[in-house]
This record gives structure tokens, sequence and C-alpha cells, in this order.
């Protein structure tokens, strides 16, 4: 496992924290979606875990979230087999990271903070490939790019005829008057993923087999 840069470093209160971090920025869009009722999944459950998370360290938060933890892995979710799409492989995803988290409370160290924060990344590098994987070209963006590369060739040799014609000697300049040409460029924005996102109903149910 490759080590993220500065997280070695921080206190294991801190460490936590950042675990807490990657988690918490999935708690909205994961509550947003309805859990699909064969999992059998109570969503106040999961509402739970997040809060508990957050909640300052201690024996009773993370006695209450083991506790919370042990009725999740009770969801029929934890012994049947589902061919998840992608609001379900990233609600599948989500609950493995709380597994995860409650994982790094009985084996507290650097390496469990890690699985979380490296999950997290993961997860968000895959959602990144289905939007970037949704993009298409329109038929005018070529002329269109090639519309913005004359303006910008156009504006350029302006300003060269301008700076040479200000060089010679018979221009005069009127004192106080400079014009300055105004530009323009455009970079258009890359999107990148490197990565996507796998998990199923069995693995999960394995993960709680081992915390029980």
């Amino acid at each position: 496992m490759v080590r993220i840069e500065g997280l070695a470093d921080l206190r294991p209160v801190h460490q936590r924290q950042a675990a807490v971090l990657a988690l918490w920025r999935w708690r909205a869009p994961m509550l947003a979606f309805g859990l699909d009722a064969e999992w059998g999944v109570d969503q106040s459950v999961l509402e739970s875990l997040f809060r508990l998370a957050a909640a300052p360290a201690g024996e009773e938060s993370d006695r209450a979230y083991r506790r919370e933890i042990a009725e999740l892995c009770l969801a029929p979710l934890f012994t049947s087999e589902v061919d998840p799409d992608p609001v379900q492989l990233f609600q599948l995803e989500t609950i493995s990271n709380l597994l995860t988290f409650g994982e790094l409370l009985d084996k507290r160290g650097v390496d469990e903070v890690e699985r979380v924060v490296e999950a997290s990344a993961g997860l968000a590098n895959y959602l990144d490939g289905l939007v970037e994987g949704s993009f298409y070209s329109h038929p005018s963006e070529d002329a269109h790019r090639q519309y913005l590369a004359d303006l910008a060739d156009g504006r350029a040799r302006a300003i060269s005829r301008r700076a040479t014609s200000l060089s010679r000697p018979s221009v005069m300049v009127l004192s106080g008057f400079s014009p300055i040409p105004q530009g323009c460029s455009t970079r258009p924005r890359v999107a990148s993923c490197s990565r996507s996102a796998r998990t199923s109903a069995k693995s999960l149910s394995q993960r709680c087999s081992g915390s029980a």
C-alpha cells in the first residue's frame, strides 16, 4: 500500500478525523437515494453510523458504532447476491467503507485509516469516470475551437503590427493615451479517471463475518 503523504505524521485523533472526512463526503448522496427494499437495510442505521463516526472519539461512541454495525450486518443484503446498477454500486461501496471505519476502531493505526481514505478516493474516481464517459462531442465543437484559434491568432497579428508601428521613430503617440488591446485565451478542462470501484454483497457478507 502506498503511504498517503502526511497522514502518518498526524496524531491518532487527527488521523481518525481524516477518515471521517473521507466518509462524510458520501453521507448526503448515500441518504438521498432510496435503498433497495430487498436489501433490508434500515436507513436510520446508516444515518447513525455517519453521526457516530463524526462524534468525538471515546469508548461510548465506539461501542455505539459497533452496535450499529452489528445491527447493519443482520440485513438480508449480506446473505444475498446483487447485480448492482451505478447507484447501488455506490451504495455498496459506501457501506463497505463504513465497515472499514468500524475495523479501525479495533485496529488503530495509519494503515486502517489509509484504507478508508483510499477507498473514498477510488469511489470518487469511479464516479468521475461515469460522468466523463457520458460526455460526447457536439458537431459544432471543432468549428468553435477553430473559431477561437483564428480569433486569438488575428488578435496576436494585430498586436504585433501595432507594436511594430509604435517602434518606428516617425510614429507619434499622444501623451496620456495608451491603447491596450484586449485578448483572451481558453484552456480546456480535462477530467481524469484512473480507477473503478468494484464490490458485491458477498464480499460485504465476509466483512460482517470478520467483524462479528
